[in-house]
């Protein structure tokens, strides 16, 4: 049996657009094509917050405030292996983006995000962070070739 893996992904918000990365540079990439939020997996030692911080800071390089736990998202991927995210959301000011070796980032207005290329468990979590203000857990599972078969919303945490 594997261990699950341990992630972080945050959607930052400025002035009602999502910052959003397209993955369009990374080799070998589960995420190719699609566009998600930012985020990466944990380092020995390191928390959920310090994990989301840093990775906002290597992919970004936005100073962010008010980063909330919205929600942990079970995956169940037979392709990849399953993984444990911490779903945060956060905010900033700043407009201007750097070059990132992971994809193309780009601010979207909040409403144009469901017409992305997404992973389907995405489109029923995304959702949740405009609806509620709770914690929530969502288990999401995958046949191999990455179609979502299940998904459960659990009670709130």
């Amino acid at each position: 049996m594997s261990q699950m893996r341990l992630t972080t992904l945050c959607y930052v918000e400025r002035n009602g657009s999502w910052l959003m990365m397209h993955r369009t540079k990374k080799g070998q990439d589960e995420n190719a094509g699609k566009w998600i939020g930012l985020g990466g997996h944990l380092e020995p030692g390191e928390s959920p917050d310090e994990c989301v911080r840093r990775e906002i800071e290597e992919e970004a390089g936005v100073p962010i405030t008010g980063l909330r736990l919205r929600g942990i998202i079970t995956f169940i991927l037979p392709d990849w292996g399953d993984e444990l995210t911490f779903l945060y959301t956060a905010h900033t000011d700043t407009e201007a983006l750097p070059e990132c070796p992971e994809g193309e980032l780009k601010w979207i207005p909040v409403d144009d995000v469901m017409s992305l290329s997404l992973w389907e468990g995405d489109r029923v979590f995304l959702p949740l962070l405009r609806s509620r203000n709770d914690c929530f857990s969502v288990k999401l599972i995958y046949a191999p070739g990455g179609r979502l078969i299940a998904s459960r919303l659990e009670d709130s945490l």
